[in-house]
């Protein structure tokens, strides 16, 4: 076997994993595809004579492919998304499959996403590949053109913005995230009884400008009435989760795992729905303070 097809077959055979590194280190179905494409080109190009472990060796090539990347979308600052939220669905426009972004963004979780989106690309990719993937501080540091130390700091710092803080006691948090995912999940699943039960027969939901184009803020109340709103948007709920939202448990919409809405939460002592805040004003989304739940 010539060492080109022994490379393909050392390429198809890591393909899970480098594509799993590619999508946390992106965000995106497409964007991570399009990684490997270009990961692959480089790869097969190099003389791997003296490469003694392929697995490793091949994702750093994918990382540095995704770190250019990241670097070229922090010079540009595009919003590559354009989310109308009035829509009964949103769908990444970014020609990669709904239903896969969808499943995959639950398999890592949205809000991780959100706060992956957060950090510098020296800090996600410090993050990704240590935390999540396992790699040495001591093979990052190439890779950035730092010392083992300093990649070892960035990696903490991104820790800290993923773990976030809470001001809760645990059992709130518990009780909590388990009326939050119960919503999430009566939503998703188009499940109007079970959606009603949660609501307090008084509930009342507030809704910003940008999430419905109105010239007032929207102000919908009533068990039945609220519950007909959360499931004209089903669609959506498939690229939401639940997130650690300036220190209380809330959901957040994150296509691409990019922050576009989020919802948060007033709960009776009994664990009914009072209140629904949905906010998606970019001024106010780029204050709170978003991190992930512990599972």
């Amino acid at each position: 076997m010539g060492e080109s097809a022994w490379l393909a077959e050392r390429f198809e055979e890591h393909r899970t994993h480098l594509r799993a590194v590619a999508y946390r280190m992106l965000g995106s179905v497409s964007e991570a595809d399009d990684a490997l494409q270009e990961a692959w080109l480089r790869a097969s190009r190099a003389d791997t004579d003296d490469v003694e472990n392929i697995a490793g060796w091949l994702t750093t090539v994918v990382a540095r492919v995704c770190l250019n990347l990241l670097r070229t979308r922090e010079r540009q600052r595009e919003e590559p998304l354009d989310v109308r939220l009035t829509d009964p669905a949103v769908a990444p426009e970014d020609g990669g499959d709904p239903e896969e972004e969808a499943v995959l963004a639950d398999s890592v979780g949205v809000a991780l996403l959100v706060v992956l989106d957060t950090l510098s690309p020296a800090e996600r990719l410090a993050f990704v590949l240590h935390d999540m993937f396992a790699v040495p501080f001591d093979d990052i540091g190439p890779m950035l053109e730092r010392s083992p130390a300093a990649v070892r700091q960035l990696a903490s710092r991104a820790r800290r913005r993923v773990k976030g803080a809470s001001p809760l006691p645990e059992a709130d948090l518990t009780r909590r995230r388990r009326v939050v995912d119960a919503f999430l999940a009566a939503t998703r699943g188009g499940d109007f009884e079970a959606l009603v039960a949660l609501l307090h027969p008084d509930v009342v939901l507030h809704a910003d400008t940008f999430v419905i184009p109105t010239p007032e803020p929207v102000v919908v109340s009533g068990a039945i009435t609220v519950a007909k709103g959360a499931m004209a948007a089903t669609g959506r709920a498939h690229f939401t989760g639940p997130a650690l939202l300036d220190g209380t448990v809330g959901l957040a919409m994150a296509p691409l795992g990019r922050l576009r809405l989020v919802l948060t939460f007033t709960l009776t002592d009994d664990d009914l729905i009072t209140g629904i805040d949905v906010i998606a004003d970019p001024d106010r989304l780029g204050e709170l303070e978003v991190a992930t739940l512990d599972a």
